[in-house]
């Protein structure tokens, strides 16, 4: 990475992932400025700036903005995981699923690309998921919304490219980070797709917030960073599978 990038604003930073990967740029020599929706949550992280953002709230992503000053690097982290059949999921459930990961990712993008554009320079690191390219049964409305953001960045890579600005998403599997601890879910009565929901991940096969958080860093370190970086074997394997599967039948990875 260039001198001049040194700050590194980070949203959903209150657990998990984006703990991790504050602590990392933090320990690397960083300017971080850590966000959540509740920044007491973030009072034992020793960073730069501790900021209130809330990604479905226009107000506080500009707030944020304005108090973080110059951000060179958008680790663009907070979302929400909801498993359900696509038959048992309230589209209430399915809209709000969309405001915060998809729409909430690309509104603090938005706000920071006027600056990124002007001093034809920046990163945008958008942390999605290996189902933003492939499906799990149960997990289908958590998944449109990855397809979704991989959609929107992607074309934002190319519009942006020209100012200076480049753009990964981050593809880990399943990560070891407390969310699927009590997940959000729902069921039907007598539901007929019981084997479809959680409980049945295999945990030998979850990473850490950590590991995902040295990736994060290591690749806003790269002078020509991937526009996709899967994370982790299990992420790997299962995307080079879907890759490899006809494109005329459905391909619904098994946990």
């Amino acid at each position: 990475m260039g001198e001049l990038v040194t700050s590194v604003l980070i949203t959903g930073a209150s657990k998990g992932i984006g703990r991790a990967t504050a602590a990392e740029f933090a320990a690397r020599g960083y300017r971080v400025i850590a966000t959540a929706r509740d920044p007491r949550t973030l009072d034992d992280l020793d960073v730069a700036q501790r900021l209130r953002l809330d990604v479905t709230d226009q107000a506080t992503v500009d707030e944020a903005v304005a108090a973080a000053g110059q951000v060179d690097v958008l680790v663009s982290n907070a979302g929400v995981i909801f498993l359900a059949s696509v038959e048992a999921s309230p589209v209430a459930e399915i809209e709000r699923l969309f405001t915060q990961n998809t729409a909430g990712a690309i509104r603090v993008a938005q706000a920071l690309l006027p600056q990124m554009r002007e001093r034809r320079d920046g990163r945008l690191l958008f942390v999605s998921s290996m189902v933003g390219r492939l499906v799990m049964a149960g997990s289908a409305a958590y998944a449109a919304t990855k397809w979704a953001l991989e959609a929107l960045v992607e074309s934002l890579a190319v519009e942006t490219a020209g100012f200076g600005i480049r753009t990964t998403l981050l593809e880990p599997g399943t990560v070891s980070s407390g969310a699927l601890d009590e997940p959000l879910t729902y069921q039907l009565p007598d539901d007929p797709y019981p084997d479809l929901l959680v409980g049945r991940y295999n945990p030998s096969a979850f990473i850490t917030p950590e590991q995902v958080a040295r990736a994060i860093a290591d690749t806003a370190e790269l002078d020509t960073p991937p526009l996709r970086l899967p994370i982790g074997e299990q992420s790997t394997a299962l995307l080079a599978a879907r890759k490899a599967a006809p494109e005329n039948v459905p391909f619904v990875a098994k946990r």
